[in-house]
C-alpha cells in the first residue's frame, strides 16, 4: 500500500489517492494504519463506490487474488443517519 498526495490550489486542501495492491495470487486481508485520514472516504477511483469511513482504528481490507483498489480519499461528509 502507497499513498500519492497532490496540493490544490491554496485553500482547496488536498488531493490523496490511496493504492493498495496483493501480488499475491490468493486473497489477502489487511489493516492499514489512516488515522492521519481520520474522517475522510475512501472513493474507488474506477466505480466511484464510496467505502465506509475512515477513523481511529485500523481500516479493514481484503483483497482477491492479483487484486488491487485506488481510491480517493475525500472529506465528503456520510449522508448516514441524515434525513433528507
Amino acid at each position: 500500500a502507497f499513498l500519492r498526495e497532490a496540493p490544490l490550489k491554496e485553500g482547496e486542501g488536498d488531493d490523496v489517492v490511496l493504492c493498495v495492491h496483493n501480488f499475491s495470487r490468493f486473497a489477502q486481508p489487511t489493516e492499514l494504519d489512516l488515522r492521519r485520514f481520520d474522517g475522510r472516504h475512501p472513493v474507488e477511483l474506477f466505480g466511484g463506490v464510496r467505502f465506509p469511513a475512515i477513523g481511529e482504528l485500523p481500516y479493514l481490507l481484503t483483497l482477491a487474488g492479483h487484486g488491487f483498489y485506488w481510491f480517493r480519499l475525500t472529506r465528503a461528509a456520510s449522508r448516514i443517519g441524515r434525513r433528507p
